[in-house]
């Protein structure tokens, strides 16, 4: 089905953001009630169990139809793009990695919690996965160039600006007047509270091997991206 290039896919793609979002920012608001009556641990496995599931198949799905409908303009043979968009899609994930930082919770092996930074990353931006989000989504629709991928990134940039909100209405909840002191030396646009002098930048907090793990990360990412693409389009859907 198509209407003037507006395939099924791109409704299907906003049907599965949707229900990403409401899982997952469902159940991050449910977890003080959940962890109350189920403990941190196994709430942790249940988010687990039905957040990731989600978010492959929002992958998969996105891998495989990623130039369907319009063609809005084609770069890929422009001089210098290619580099471009690694770089940006590098720089994403260093500013996704925070949600490394406690593997070992996030893995429930030990008890997980909820916890309010003020360093590294949190210097530049309280929320450092918005801002890698709307890298990688900027990085990967300029190389795609199509409406699916431009639809896709506008949903997931709403998901992410709608998990800023709800993250600091959360912390605001649980920490009170400390959040609100943090909140007031922190800035969600990127080096914004360091201009304004309200916050310092501290090279020494980015020496640590979180950023080691990441490079690794982005490094195996590059080699095994078309290997990624083969697999994902044997799924069929």
């Amino acid at each position: 089905m198509s209407f003037n290039g507006l395939t099924t896919s791109h409704l299907i793609m906003l049907g599965l953001l949707l229900g990403f979002a409401i899982a997952h920012s469902g159940l991050a608001g449910l977890r003080p009630w959940g962890e109350k009556r189920l403990g941190a641990r196994l709430y942790r496995v249940l988010f687990a169990l039905v957040s990731l599931p989600l978010a492959v198949v929002l992958i998969v799905y996105f891998f495989n139809h990623r130039y369907d409908g319009w063609q809005l303009w084609q770069v890929q043979g422009v001089r210098g793009v290619q580099p471009a968009v690694w770089v940006l899609s590098a720089i994403s994930f260093f500013f996704l990695y925070p949600a490394t930082f406690n593997l070992l919770e996030i893995a429930a092996v030990t008890k997980p919690q909820v916890h309010l930074y003020e360093t590294g990353i949190i210097r530049v931006t309280r929320h450092p996965q918005m801002v890698g989000q709307i890298i990688w989504c900027i990085a990967h629709t300029l190389w795609i160039g199509t409406s699916f991928t431009l639809v896709t990134s506008i949903g997931l940039i709403l998901h992410h600006i709608f998990g800023v909100w709800h993250g600091d209405r959360r912390l605001a909840s649980r920490y009170g007047d400390a959040f609100e002191a943090v909140k007031s030396r922190t800035s969600i646009t990127p080096f914004l509270a360091i201009l304004q002098g309200r916050q310092t930048f501290e090279w020494r907090e980015f020496v640590r091997p979180s950023y080691l793990g990441v490079t690794g990360f982005i490094l195996l990412l590059w080699w095994a991206h078309p290997l990624l693409i083969r697999v994902t389009a044997s799924a069929g859907w």
